[in-house]
């Protein structure tokens, strides 16, 4: 079971500290799989912005055991204190994986430990957090980043997605898939902020042709989908049809596409049987040297290995 330390801070937001606790809180395939303590630099009695206070019994103390050590949020007005830094660092120095979600990536700015490194946060916030830490390469066109030992999302609800990211990364797919439901979200959202970024709204909110075609080719997967074919299923011409996909989602149809093509074989590999080349096949990859290289490339692992690692006991 891995540990993990959330801090709180006084005049936060309870919905950001509430996003860790209930995706890492909950009982996982009818266990818990991680430990999740909240901390603070001063425990006891702390207010929130939404007019009702918490309090909290653990200290920073907290994170010299974690395995995860997650910052829900920050205020940017406030300068960290130098004890609150220093225990996430040293957290980080002896294995832990650091967390900002939201505008926690100040936090994890401030600390230094993204220096010459990226991260992600909300698209709001990101101009300011490059001119406040200028050798941070601030990113807001992707909902979170993961770099290993460091890990960042966007704005508010983007940390649910960055939370299930880290259930999917430590437990596999289908227990992501099975807490998404629980909590009635979208188990793996593709795409980045571009999509939440203030543009003109549509007429007929319901009327989402790229909506409409990512369904169409979902219900594909195990067949090959041209462009000139996508498009045309939704009675758009291949150039509109490349335009507003990313323009709605932030990436390239074919990048999202194979994104959902390794998500589904990774759901086959934990739940099934089936040989690689049976996997290949029903995601629309042709052959077992394809899904092969395509896992390599992009999770860094070989599908055998993902089945042994997360492929669930019968």
């Amino acid at each position: 079971m891995r540990s993990v330390a959330v801090l709180a801070f006084d005049g936060m937001s309870p919905f950001h500290l509430s996003v860790p606790c209930l995706v890492l809180g909950d009982r996982l395939g009818g266990d818990l799989q991680y430990d999740v303590q909240v901390c603070a630099e001063r425990p006891g009695r702390l207010t929130t912005n939404a007019g009702f206070d918490l309090y909290v019994e653990r200290g920073l103390e907290v994170m010299s055991q974690a395995d995860l050590v997650i910052l829900p949020s920050w205020d940017p007005e406030r300068e960290p204190s130098g004890l609150l830094v220093e225990a996430i660092r040293e957290a980080h120095a002896r294995g832990a994986t650091v967390v900002g979600l939201c505008i926690g990536a100040f936090l994890v700015a401030a600390s230094g430990l993204a220096d010459g490194r990226e991260v992600v946060t909300h698209w709001r916030w990101a101009d300011r957090l490059a001119a406040q830490y200028p050798k941070v390469k601030v990113r807001a066109d992707v909902l979170w980043s993961d770099l290993g030992d460091l890990v960042t999302s966007a704005g508010t609800a983007a940390s649910l997605d960055c939370c299930l990211h880290l259930v999917r990364t430590h437990h596999g797919v289908e227990l992501a898939e099975r807490l998404a439901r629980a909590i009635v979200v979208a188990p793996h959202r593709s795409g980045s902020q571009a999509q939440y970024i203030p543009v003109p709204v549509p007429p007929d909110p319901s009327d989402d042709v790229i909506e409409r075609a990512m369904v169409w080719a979902r219900s594909r997967l195990d067949q090959p989908v041209s462009l000139d074919e996508w498009a045309a299923a939704v009675a758009l011409s291949r150039r509109t049809f490349t335009r507003q996909f990313r323009q709605r989602t932030g990436s390239s149809g074919q990048a999202w596409l194979l994104r959902q093509r390794l998500d589904r074989a990774r759901l086959l590999l934990e739940t099934t049987d089936q040989p690689v080349e049976r996997v290949a096949a029903e995601c629309g990859f042709g052959s077992g040297a394809a899904l092969r290289h395509h896992f390599h490339l992009v999770l860094g692992t070989t599908p055998q290995r993902h089945r042994q690692d997360f492929k669930a006991p019968r």
